[in-house]
């Protein structure tokens, strides 16, 4: 233990030289920009900005990096919060409730929940990096295919509470999601599937952000523009010092939502090909299911905001664990960073920590200056933020219109995408009309490509054997408590029932 605390002194003076502290700051910067951009994202980010870190030596090179992620993390719920667009898929939960908050006149209220949350997810999931990396790692070397179907399975149970009561419908729009992520070619295959009309463009299959995009931003704004005819302002809110701290005094409103994203977050994000974004759904799903006012999520729970910024925050440091320690990415983002590190001559995995301890110590420790750094500049920017909301949403209209094209057009460079985009902007909104939650056909787009891998690897190893789900013991635990988390909403309403009954 006294080893770790004074190798992890030797990183922090290292991420203090004036190089170091230097890419940190920009790479932070950098990231909330990127964040908060719809279709652009750490991915993006990343892959753009990785060859003018061959300007530098390689520390400093992957410090910014990973500050970049850092940032990008944090900046994905400001574009959710103050425009209702998800700049990548690790905010999209964000938008749930950030949104509504927006419009209520307490986006301050949930930038700086969102801001706070993702503190303490940073600096919960580094510590635990710091301190268990070596065990968590080999942890999650036993994550099989049947593991990771139980995980997804355990995702999916938690989007019973994103439906609220009505679970025929939030049934329904998991199954309408499951359906969209199913078009393209088989897995396994190769023949294509779900093509219809024969449509050459539909092999590659609906992206993500396209669907995002089309659901949360056109279909938003249309919502919003029928809802109200065109003339709602949003709340100007006034940023005094005085608000500042009655908001700083309602961290302990959501401080167990965020410990719960904290913890969650970083197990998800050490697991192989999971990330940032399955951590996010499943926190907010879990806060919401275990909530005392569960009704309220979706109309503006501050909760709603903190517990998946703190997940999505956790994980992407928890994603950076395998790669470190084993050379395998935890997300597409550290895939990217394990390229950049092997073009810099780094072997990243178990002898890592013995041939380049300068190296991983001054990443670790550059983490904990990038999380004070980001939410520092998170908090500073906040006036700025408000001011977007300002505006008369007759100006903003034109302006998310044209930022969701442009996010669409430029990330995957087809038309097709962009017309796809809009139709399920109208199928959005008209989901909205008829009280379909939307939220699970979004979020069964993520794990449906996910979960279907690992159940056909699972059945295929255990030559159609369905028992192989239980009789491995991780994801036995997991079964379990997929069954738990549905069952539970039924068992609280029967209980509301009874209640009922005997006061009657």
């Amino acid at each position: 233990m006294e080893t770790i605390f004074v190798s992890l002194g030797g990183g922090l003076m290292q991420a203090f030289e004036p190089l170091n502290l230097f890419m940190i700051l920009a790479g932070c910067l950098a990231g909330l920009f990127v964040g908060c951009m719809p279709g652009l994202g750490s991915v993006n980010g990343v892959a753009i900005l990785l060859p003018v870190t061959f300007l530098v030596p390689p520390t400093a090179a992957i410090i910014f990096l990973a500050a970049l992620y850092y940032g990008a993390m944090y900046g994905g719920a400001i574009s959710s919060i103050t425009l209702g667009i998800p700049g990548a898929s690790t905010a999209v939960a964000t938008v749930f409730d950030g949104r509504p908050m927006a419009q209520a006149g307490k986006a301050d209220k949930a930038l700086m929940a969102a801001a706070i949350a993702s503190f303490i997810g940073g600096t919960v999931s580094i510590i635990l990096f710091t301190l268990f990396a070596p065990p968590l790692a080999a942890f999650a070397l036993k994550f099989g295919p049947q593991e990771e179907f139980a995980l997804m399975l355990l995702a999916f149970a938690t989007f019973i509470g994103l439906g609220g009561d009505d679970i025929p419908k939030t049934i329904f729009s998991i199954l309408l999601g499951l359906v969209m992520a199913a078009i393209g070619f088989d897995i396994i295959s190769g023949q294509p599937r779900m093509i219809f009309f024969d449509m050459v463009e539909l092999q590659r299959g609906i992206g993500f952000l396209v669907l995002a995009i089309g659901i949360y931003g056109i279909g938003e704004m249309l919502w919003t523009l029928e809802s109200t005819k065109g003339q709602v302002q949003m709340h100007n809110v006034k940023i005094t010092w005085a608000r500042f701290k009655e908001n700083l005094k309602e961290v302990k409103v959501y401080i167990n939502s965020t410990w719960l994203g904290s913890f969650l977050g970083f197990f998800v994000g050490t697991l192989p090909a999971a990330g940032a974004t399955p951590a996010a759904l499943m926190s907010y799903g879990l806060s919401k299911t275990f909530s005392k006012d569960p009704d309220s999520f979706g109309k503006g729970n501050i909760s709603g905001v903190a517990a998946p910024e703190a997940a999505n925050n956790a994980a992407s440091t928890g994603s950076m664990l395998p790669m470190i320690t084993l050379g395998i990415p935890g997300s597409p983002t550290t895939a990217i960073l394990l390229g950049g590190m092997i073009i810099w001559g780094l072997r990243p995995g178990p002898l890592l920590f013995t041939e380049s301890p300068d190296f991983v110590w001054g990443l670790i420790g550059s983490m904990y200056v990038a999380n004070v750094a980001t939410v520092l500049l998170n908090l500073a920017l906040i006036p700025v933020f408000i001011r977007v909301l300002a505006m008369p949403f007759t100006l903003l209209t034109p302006i998310i219109f044209i930022l969701c094209v442009l996010g669409v057009f430029a990330t995957t460079d087809r038309m097709f995408d962009t017309w796809i985009m809009l139709i399920l902007g109208v199928a959005g909104y008209l989901m909205r009309k008829l009280n379909y939650p939307v939220a699970p056909a979004v979020l069964a787009i993520v794990l449906g490509p996910l979960a279907e891998r690992s159940l056909r690897q699972s059945l295929i190893s255990s030559q159609g054997d369905v028992t192989t789900f239980i009789t491995r013991p991780i994801s036995l635990t997991c079964v379990i408590l997929a069954l738990l988390l549905v069952s539970y909403p039924l068992i609280q309403r029967l209980v509301r029932r009874r209640t009922a009954v005997q006061a009657d």
